[in-house]
């Protein structure tokens, strides 16, 4: 394949993820509605799992070819380009800073749930390579404890057992009426063909984005930190500041780091698609520098979600930026 039809065809995958973005937005904001769920739940489990279907995608595909280090920097380094897509959010939202008025308990689960499975994976890097039926004991944690997150995240929505407080800048959760006399098996149905759109649209991605690594001699790991990652990061770019644009501040958060969640079981199965060993083993220090950025990132946020500054980013939106550009830089460095 020539390098300009592999960009072409990656700018034009990246293009499809994008709108197919816009609209999985409103169809998810009208499920929360419909389902009773609300925009943290539905943002944090089904729509960050639904935009990250690209990204699954592309790491897998990288995986079943050998190519490790771009599985696992595309689904690290995901998580890394979409935190930043959340301080680009809060510059989008003038009325206050975004996570103030966003604050929810369930987002604050979700965001401890990330710093624990991040944590999970890097032990799976630093700790001795056993395994079991190809597989290292971390990609069996990382699924355990995400089904102990999510379960968790719906039993808090159920019987929360305490709430932010609310000022003049807290935008609440109300469903809309209209949403509620939508059909749901067809809303369903959507939001699924949604979704498959997505998943092919991130194929692509990652086999013009490995071609792409070889044609112009780039590492594996800087093609899936800054190239594949922000392209398969595209639909929580979109989906957040729609979300935002439309008042649906919980869902906005709770799309990024419920994606950022679900991201980190990219791990898993690409380890079990790697065939050459445990993906851990195959993993380099510059991949291990995106895990421990993806912590320090998450644990920020984190704060930034329990302080509530009032107005523009806060200092969690220029720390997040700051160690991202940092991350960035000694990747390029390192080459």
């Amino acid at each position: 394949m020539w390098p300009v039809i592999e960009v072409g065809a990656f700018a034009l995958a990246a293009l499809v993820i994008a709108v197919a973005g816009v609209y999985m937005t409103r169809v998810a904001d009208t499920l929360a509605d419909r389902t009773k769920l609300g925009e943290a739940v539905v943002g944090g489990i089904l729509l960050g799992a639904a935009t990250s279907l690209s990204g699954v995608v592309t790491s897998v595909s990288a995986a079943i070819d050998g190519l490790a280090p771009l599985a696992v920097s595309n689904a690290v380094g995901g998580i890394c380009v979409q935190t930043v897509f959340l301080v680009v959010a809060d510059l989008t939202y003038r009325r206050a800073n975004l996570e103030h008025a966003a604050a929810d308990e369930k987002n604050m689960l979700q965001a401890a749930l990330l710093v624990l499975l991040l944590g999970i994976a890097l032990a799976g890097y630093v700790t001795p390579q056993l395994t079991a039926w190809a597989l290292h004991p971390a990609s069996f944690l990382l699924i355990g404890a995400y089904i102990f997150g999510v379960r968790t995240n719906v039993a808090l929505q159920a019987r929360p057992s305490w709430k932010p407080k609310q000022t003049s800048e807290t935008q609440p959760d109300e469903p809309e009426e209209d949403a509620m006399q939508e059909a749901l098996i067809p809303l369903a149905l959507k939001f699924a063909g949604l979704a498959a759109v997505l998943a092919g649209a991130g194929y692509v991605v990652a086999k013009t984005g490995a071609a792409i690594s070889e044609d112009f001699g780039i590492s594996q790991t800087v093609v899936g930190a800054l190239l594949t990652a922000t392209a398969t990061s595209l639909p929580e770019l979109v989906t957040t500041i729609t979300a935002v644009r439309r008042g649906a501040l919980q869902l906005a958060v709770g799309g990024i780091v419920g994606g950022n969640t679900f991201d980190v079981l990219f791990l898993t199965i690409s380890d079990v698609a790697y065939r050459d060993g445990s993906i851990y083993a195959a993993m380099g220090s510059r991949d291990a520098l995106l895990l421990v950025a993806g912590i320090v990132m998450t644990a920020i946020l984190l704060m930034g979600l329990i302080l509530r500054d009032r107005k523009g980013i806060g200092f969690e939106g220029v720390s997040i930026l700051a160690v991202y550009a940092a991350v960035i830089a000694l990747q390029i460095y390192l080459g």
